[in-house]
Protein backbone atom coordinates (compact mmCIF):
# COMPACT_ATOMS: atom_id res chain seq x y z
CA UNK A 1 0.00 0.00 0.00
CA UNK A 2 1.38 3.74 -0.77
CA UNK A 3 2.59 5.53 2.14
CA UNK A 4 0.22 8.36 3.20
CA UNK A 5 -2.93 6.58 1.30
CA UNK A 6 -5.59 6.15 4.28
CA UNK A 7 -7.64 3.42 3.06
CA UNK A 8 -10.63 2.61 1.62
CA UNK A 9 -10.10 5.54 -0.67
CA UNK A 10 -12.84 6.84 -3.15
CA UNK A 11 -12.60 8.60 -6.09
CA UNK A 12 -14.05 9.77 -9.35
CA UNK A 13 -11.68 8.48 -12.50
CA UNK A 14 -12.67 10.08 -15.77
CA UNK A 15 -16.40 10.42 -14.39
CA UNK A 16 -16.46 7.00 -12.78
CA UNK A 17 -16.95 5.58 -9.36
CA UNK A 18 -13.63 4.10 -8.46
CA UNK A 19 -12.58 2.58 -4.88
CA UNK A 20 -9.44 1.69 -3.60
CA UNK A 21 -9.76 -0.73 -0.54
CA UNK A 22 -7.32 -2.78 1.59
CA UNK A 23 -6.39 -6.36 0.51
CA UNK A 24 -6.28 -8.74 3.96
CA UNK A 25 -2.13 -9.06 2.66
CA UNK A 26 -2.12 -5.34 3.31
CA UNK A 27 -1.93 -4.72 -0.13
CA UNK A 28 -4.44 -2.77 -1.94
CA UNK A 29 -7.06 -3.50 -4.70
CA UNK A 30 -8.47 -0.41 -7.17
CA UNK A 31 -12.19 -1.59 -8.07
CA UNK A 32 -14.15 0.15 -11.20
CA UNK A 33 -17.50 0.57 -11.33
CA UNK A 34 -18.62 -1.43 -14.82
CA UNK A 35 -20.50 0.68 -17.32
CA UNK A 36 -22.34 -2.51 -18.56
CA UNK A 37 -23.27 -4.34 -15.25
CA UNK A 38 -22.84 -1.32 -12.37
CA UNK A 39 -20.90 -4.14 -10.66
CA UNK A 40 -17.41 -4.00 -10.16
CA UNK A 41 -14.55 -4.40 -12.30
CA UNK A 42 -10.65 -5.03 -10.69
CA UNK A 43 -8.48 -2.15 -12.14
CA UNK A 44 -5.42 -2.06 -10.36
CA UNK A 45 -3.49 -0.97 -12.87
CA UNK A 46 -4.80 2.69 -12.83
CA UNK A 47 -3.57 2.49 -8.72
CA UNK A 48 -0.75 4.72 -9.82
CA UNK A 49 -2.11 7.10 -12.00
CA UNK A 50 -5.20 7.83 -9.18
CA UNK A 51 -2.96 7.87 -5.98
CA UNK A 52 -0.74 10.46 -8.00
CA UNK A 53 -3.43 12.81 -9.10
CA UNK A 54 -1.73 12.37 -12.83
CA UNK A 55 -4.25 13.81 -15.43
CA UNK A 56 -6.59 16.67 -13.58
CA UNK A 57 -9.43 13.90 -13.81
CA UNK A 58 -9.63 12.25 -10.71
CA UNK A 59 -11.38 13.72 -7.63
CA UNK A 60 -11.48 12.24 -3.86
CA UNK A 61 -14.64 11.66 -2.50
CA UNK A 62 -16.17 11.32 0.59
CA UNK A 63 -17.76 7.89 1.40
CA UNK A 64 -21.21 9.82 1.11
CA UNK A 65 -20.49 11.59 -1.90
CA UNK A 66 -19.27 8.01 -3.68
CA UNK A 67 -22.17 6.29 -3.34
CA UNK A 68 -24.07 9.60 -4.68
CA UNK A 69 -21.56 9.41 -7.73
CA UNK A 70 -21.92 5.64 -8.05
CA UNK A 71 -25.90 5.48 -7.72
CA UNK A 72 -25.61 8.81 -10.40
CA UNK A 73 -23.56 6.71 -12.58
CA UNK A 74 -25.64 3.73 -12.25
CA UNK A 75 -29.15 5.11 -13.02
CA UNK A 76 -27.45 7.22 -16.14
CA UNK A 77 -25.75 3.87 -17.71
CA UNK A 78 -28.31 1.07 -16.65
CA UNK A 79 -31.27 -0.11 -17.57
CA UNK A 80 -33.68 -2.90 -15.64
CA UNK A 81 -36.42 -3.56 -14.02
CA UNK A 82 -37.80 -4.05 -10.33
CA UNK A 83 -37.15 -1.88 -7.31
CA UNK A 84 -33.81 -0.24 -8.05
CA UNK A 85 -34.98 0.81 -11.17
CA UNK A 86 -38.33 2.18 -10.18
CA UNK A 87 -36.44 4.51 -7.25
CA UNK A 88 -33.54 5.63 -10.36
CA UNK A 89 -36.68 6.45 -11.96
CA UNK A 90 -38.21 8.27 -8.77
CA UNK A 91 -35.10 10.61 -8.91
CA UNK A 92 -35.44 11.61 -12.29
CA UNK A 93 -38.65 12.17 -12.03
CA UNK A 94 -37.93 14.72 -9.16
CA UNK A 95 -35.20 16.33 -11.40
CA UNK A 96 -37.24 16.41 -14.76
CA UNK A 97 -40.50 17.98 -13.16
CA UNK A 98 -37.95 20.69 -11.33
CA UNK A 99 -35.99 21.44 -15.11
CA UNK A 100 -39.65 21.58 -16.24
CA UNK A 101 -40.73 24.42 -13.92
CA UNK A 102 -37.63 26.42 -14.45
CA UNK A 103 -35.74 25.98 -11.12
CA UNK A 104 -33.63 23.87 -8.53
CA UNK A 105 -34.23 21.36 -6.55
CA UNK A 106 -35.50 22.14 -3.49
CA UNK A 107 -33.09 21.42 -0.55
CA UNK A 108 -36.49 18.55 0.50
CA UNK A 109 -36.43 17.24 -3.05
CA UNK A 110 -32.11 16.99 -2.57
CA UNK A 111 -32.46 15.53 0.71
CA UNK A 112 -35.05 12.64 -0.59
CA UNK A 113 -33.03 12.02 -3.90
CA UNK A 114 -29.46 11.56 -1.43
CA UNK A 115 -31.63 9.21 0.46
CA UNK A 116 -33.39 7.61 -2.19
CA UNK A 117 -29.32 7.20 -4.00
CA UNK A 118 -28.11 5.77 -0.88
CA UNK A 119 -31.17 2.89 -0.67
CA UNK A 120 -30.44 1.93 -4.03
CA UNK A 121 -26.96 1.50 -3.10
CA UNK A 122 -27.28 -0.85 -0.47
CA UNK A 123 -29.57 -3.05 -2.72
CA UNK A 124 -27.54 -2.88 -5.67
CA UNK A 125 -25.09 -3.81 -3.70
CA UNK A 126 -26.43 -7.08 -1.58
CA UNK A 127 -27.50 -8.08 -4.68
CA UNK A 128 -23.56 -7.63 -6.57
CA UNK A 129 -22.59 -9.52 -3.45
CA UNK A 130 -24.97 -12.67 -3.37
CA UNK A 131 -24.04 -12.63 -6.91
CA UNK A 132 -20.41 -13.35 -6.04
CA UNK A 133 -19.12 -9.68 -6.77
CA UNK A 134 -15.78 -9.53 -4.83
CA UNK A 135 -15.97 -5.73 -5.18
CA UNK A 136 -19.46 -5.27 -3.08
CA UNK A 137 -19.47 -3.34 -0.18
CA UNK A 138 -23.45 -3.13 1.18
CA UNK A 139 -21.66 -1.50 4.42
CA UNK A 140 -19.95 1.15 3.20
CA UNK A 141 -21.95 3.89 4.80
CA UNK A 142 -22.59 1.85 8.23
CA UNK A 143 -18.89 1.80 8.92
CA UNK A 144 -18.64 -1.67 8.20
CA UNK A 145 -16.70 -1.20 5.21
CA UNK A 146 -13.96 -4.00 3.50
Amino acid sequence: MSEGLSLPAYYLYYQSPVKIVETPDGGASVWRVSIETGGWQAKNDIFVEITLGVGGEIFRRTPEDFVQEVERFRAHYLEGEGPIFALYETVQALKDTAKAEGRHLTPKEQALIRGLRQRTFVMFEEQLRAAGDPGADPDLLAGRSR
